[in-house]
């Protein structure tokens, strides 16, 4: 504890009986005191994190202190409990960092290095990854179903699962519910009501939406009450506890409580700002972790890519000003009668808070139920003419392959948006990462259209965008959250820009080689490009391709590379479900047989931004390795 700034030794270790609702003073003496001093450290360590640029979620787990300060002393108190501190707001990992920590399990000298690459310390807890964490909650509102399975199997004790009004967005906490009661599992949900998300606030975008009237109808037993009123806060999980079958404790409280500049706010779902972390921390007496927040450097890229201008922007929100520039150009009714956005509390990730600033008539701000929301979009794009627009994070496309059926057998016309595609500047690292995209092309071959694009920088972005927006069919198009540059022709020109015209389906031509070519898309492609012109400068005449349309073959192109030397397929997605893994098959099924490799995305993350690409070996000191062994 010695190299923390914050002296995480006084905390204090007391005995809480599970039969006793009444805390005595000693005991409401030692909480308080806990609940003080791990708040300070949680402000202090997640700051650490926007100070080095990897952002990440102060607010939940600030939020939700109390609670677990009683947990962690039930836990520690009795064998009734599964004692692990299972949570389904899985951006509230500062909570299961400092408990290892509390409990021997990290350094905690370990905190500050929150969310950097190779700290093990990912943006949410991944199991057998970072010491004393002893779950993976993956995405948002997931756990809950998991718990029910842990309770089966511990039918004699009590098992929590932290929540909160954001989680139970998700449907299946829906399917959760009905099995919990319906079999009696003693499941204690703890969830943090505090009418933030992301985007906004529920009560607002829900209308007429109460997580404790919905899982009051769904059966289960609902306790509702201050969540910053220490003693009924403990009387009720306490209750809850010798209440038999499931039931949720609700507590209200408004987000980051006490954070001045925070609290009830939006911003508080993220990082807390070192500016407000260094007020606070000085307010509250911690100076020397103050100190400490202001010598805190973040690390910088310093790498130059070749073939790239110096110009970097995020693809994910020109997707949100070149939908603008196209709806622009209708009258207000027209817009009103031909298009609907629908949105997944992911606006201002997706680019689509553009669109609901420009043009609100047409936006709709919805909740975290991202299948619903889908579905919603496609109804609306299932008349000839009309388009829904939809966009969350590539991750959460795994969750959407039935609706997509569906929306394809009912031929809709939808323009979907993921962003966060593959790797790069994921500090949320594995459970987040866009891998699966090529999942969205799950139609027969005698389908309604279907197509994935991802375009390398925002001209293609802004060009792709234009050409199919009215597209009839269903059109993925994908983004990262990392900003990319503009990529360049051999005479310095921008590739995409002048008079260029996105052609869907059509690979093109970056670089010319004859020692064989190097296939990529998206994010990777300004980094694969660096590779060629390196290579070109060791005498290894390498070309390049850009294959924005990713599950088209391009029977031309196919046929270039084919009767090359030898063929490198370079990509962030998943090796096992990516481009690389189909372009073998279709070279080979065409009599085509140069040398073939590719390199992906394949093993778990190492957090931090553009570290994921070495991390992998993708980035282009890995491509150039690959290429060269052949």
């Amino acid at each position: 504890m010695s190299k923390f700034p914050i002296d995480l030794g006084a905390y204090q270790r007391i005995n809480l009986d599970p039969k006793n609702p009444t805390l005595t003073d000693a005991q409401r003496a030692s909480l308080k005191a806990n609940i003080q001093l791990c708040r300070d450290a949680i402000v202090y360590f997640t700051a650490n994190g926007a100070a080095r640029g990897v952002g990440g979620h102060t607010g939940g787990p600030y939020d939700t202190v109390p609670e677990v300060m009683i947990m962690d002393a039930l836990f520690h108190s009795s064998n009734d409990f599964v004692p692990i501190f299972f949570d389904e707001a899985g951006h509230r990992v500062a909570t299961q960092y400092l408990m290892s920590t509390l409990n021997g399990d990290l350094p905690a000298e370990r905190l500050i290095e929150y969310r950097a690459a190779h700290s093990h310390l990912p943006g949410h807890p991944e199991l057998d990854f970072t010491p004393g964490v002893k779950f993976s909650s993956g995405r948002l509102g997931h756990m809950w179903p998991y718990v029910n399975g842990v309770a089966i199997a511990n039918p004699a004790k009590t098992v929590f699962c932290l929540g909160s009004d954001g989680s139970q967005q998700e449907g299946n906490d829906a399917e959760a519910a009905r099995l919990a009661v319906a079999q009696g599992l003693n499941v204690k949900l703890i969830i943090d009501d505090n009418n933030v998300t992301i985007a906004g606030h529920p009560s607002e975008y829900l209308k007429g939406c109460s997580t404790a009237k919905t899982l009051a109808g769904q059966g289960v037993t609902v306790l509702e009450g201050d969540g910053e009123d220490l003693d009924d806060l403990y009387k009720r999980i306490i209750t809850a506890i010798n209440t038999p079958g499931p039931v949720a404790v609700i507590n209200h409280r408004p987000m980051c409580p006490g954070i001045v500049g925070l609290e009830g706010s939006t911003h508080g779902h993220d990082v807390v700002s070192v500016k407000v972390a260094l007020e606070y921390l000085e307010s509250h007496g911690q100076q020397a972790a103050a100190d400490a927040l202001r010598e805190v450097k973040a690390p910088k890229n310093d790498a130059v890519f070749l073939g790239s201008s110096d110009k970097w922007d995020a693809n994910r929100n020109v997707f949100g000003d070149a939908c603008v520039e196209v709806l622009g150009r209708l009258s207000e009714a027209e817009r009103v009668a031909k298009v609907r956005v629908v949105d997944s509390d992911l606006e201002g990730s997706c680019g689509l808070f553009k669109i609901h600033k420009a043009f609100p008539e047409v936006f709709i701000s919805s909740g975290i139920m991202e299948r619903g929301n889908f579905s919603a979009a496609a109804g609306f794009g299932m008349e000839a003419g009309k388009q829904g627009i939809f966009g969350t994070f590539s991750a959460f496309l795994e969750m959407l392959m039935s609706e997509i059926t569906m929306a394809r057998l009912n031929k809709s016309n939808v323009l979907s948006h993921f962003s966060h595609s593959g790797i790069d500047d994921m500090a949320d690292n594995t459970c987040h990462f866009g891998l699966n995209n090529m999942f969205a092309d799950n139609g027969l071959s005698d389908g309604y259209e279907t197509k994935l694009y991802f375009p390398a920088d925002p001209l293609q972005m802004k060009a792709c965008v234009e050409k199919v927006f009215f597209d009839p069919g269903l059109r993925f198009i994908f983004s990262t959250r990392s900003k990319v540059p503009t990529i360049l022709d051999s005479n310095g020109n921008e590739f995409f820009g002048g008079d260029y015209k996105f052609v869907p389906g059509k690979d093109e031509v970056i670089r010319e080689g004859t020692a064989g070519y190097i296939v990529s898309f998206g994010e990777a492609l300004y980094r694969a490009l660096d590779a060629v012109e390196r290579l070109k400068k060791q005498g290894v005449d390498v070309g390049l391709i850009n294959k924005p349309t990713l599950n088209v073959i391009d029977e031309d192109m196919l046929a270039k590379i084919g009767k090359s030397p030898k063929v490198l397929v370079v990509e962030s997605f998943n090796r096992k479900t990516g481009l690389g893994s189909r372009m073998g098959t279709w070279l080979l099924e065409r009599g085509y047989t140069p040398k073939y490799n590719y390199i992906a995305t394949h093993k778990e993350g190492c957090g931090g931004l553009w570290e994921q690409f070495p991390h992998q070996g993708i980035d282009p000191a890995g491509i150039m390795a690959s290429f060269l062994k052949g």
